[in-house]
């Protein structure tokens, strides 16, 4: 008889091995439907969520309590992660409807927030006041909700516009600073990369997206329609275009913040120094002598926001004194 091959010692090895392994891997998983949307008064169309501590906050792109069965303008909530405590923070008002969609605050906000402090900021796609969508702050308690830009009314059948039309990406936050895409709109209606200060004052278009050719496959040099979230690697923004390119299948770029102006006025005894705020690391200096070494020492007092500009004001003294902006 032949014998046999089997090892003996196997189906031994094979019982240690398995009670070796770690029980949630032989343990079936838990799956937990934490909230149902109703699509009335909670809001219906969730599209995403962030996480802060136990709690989980996320914005509906319909439903909320000017509407019934999903066809409200949205609302921003909030949720235990155990799936207590539901909370609808915003509902965004009643618009206009069909074809301007206005209103004072925003409809159908379906970006992802962002929580600094005690304040969430995001992105409702359409209404406002032009109806092309807006950016606004709201605190997780759900008081102080502010419409901090409305996007221009676009026009023509471009749907062109000075700032951008249509945000849907989130946010990204750096210092006091917002920064975001538009996925239409701009001088050629492809879309727009902006920055906006977090108490709404000095919205900069930072970039317009180039016109693509029209015709299918939709090319041109840069891109279209930005629908992406941006990221921030010092001086440099970073984003994805759905369309245009080349073969109109859509890009992967990056743009550099360009360095912001420095505008020097006297005003009376004093001289008021400005620049824009959507370059937030950059110094503001001063020398009484550019011949090398100029000896270059960081002005005070530092800067405060107003109007929308980091501002600083300063004596005018005998001494003549340059300024500059180092980054």
């Amino acid at each position: 008889m032949k014998p046999s091959s089997k090892n003996p010692f196997l189906l031994p090895a094979l019982i240690v091995g398995l009670a070796l392994l770690p029980a949630g891997l032989v343990t079936a998983q838990t799956f937990t439907n934490l909230h149902s949307f109703t699509g009335d008064t909670d809001g219906a169309y969730p599209q995403s969520v962030i996480l802060s501590g136990n709690i989980l906050y996320g914005t509906a792109d319909g439903g909320g309590s000017y509407g019934s069965s999903g066809f409200g303008s949205g609302a921003v909530f909030a949720i235990n992660a155990d799936g207590t405590g539901f909370t609808n923070l915003h509902t965004f008002t009643t618009n206009t409807g069909y074809p301007t969609y206005i209103n004072s605050d925003g409809a159908n906000p379906g970006s992802r927030l962002i929580l600094s402090g005690n304040t969430l900021y995001g992105t409702a796609r359409s209404g406002g006041t032009g109806g092309a969508g807006t950016i606004f702050a709201v605190n997780t308690d759900g008081t102080g909700f502010t419409n901090l830009h409305s996007f221009a009314a676009p026009s023509g059948p471009l749907y062109t516009n000075s700032d951008g039309a249509d945000p849907v990406a989130g946010l990204i936050l750096s210092g006091n600073i917002l920064y975001g895409t538009a996925e239409y709109g701009g001088s050629s209606g492809s879309g727009t990369v902006f920055a906006v200060n977090t108490d709404g004052t000095g919205f900069t278009n930072l970039y317009n997206f180039t016109a693509t050719s029209g015709a299918y496959p939709s090319i041109n040099g840069d891109g279209a329609v930005p629908v992406g979230d941006l990221i921030l690697s010092g001086n440099t923004l970073y984003g994805t275009t759905y369309g245009g390119g080349s073969s109109g299948s859509g890009t992967v770029f990056s743009l550099s913040l360009p360095p912001p102006p420095l505008t020097i006025t006297p005003s009376g005894t004093n001289v008021i120094l400005t620049w824009p705020t959507y370059a937030p690391e950059v110094t503001l200096q001063s020398t009484t002598n550019l011949v090398s070494p100029a000896g270059w020492n960081t002005v005070s007092p530092a800067s405060a926001v107003v109007s929308g500009l980091n501002t600083v004001t300063n004596p005018i003294s005998d001494t003549q004194r340059f300024y500059r902006l180092s980054q």
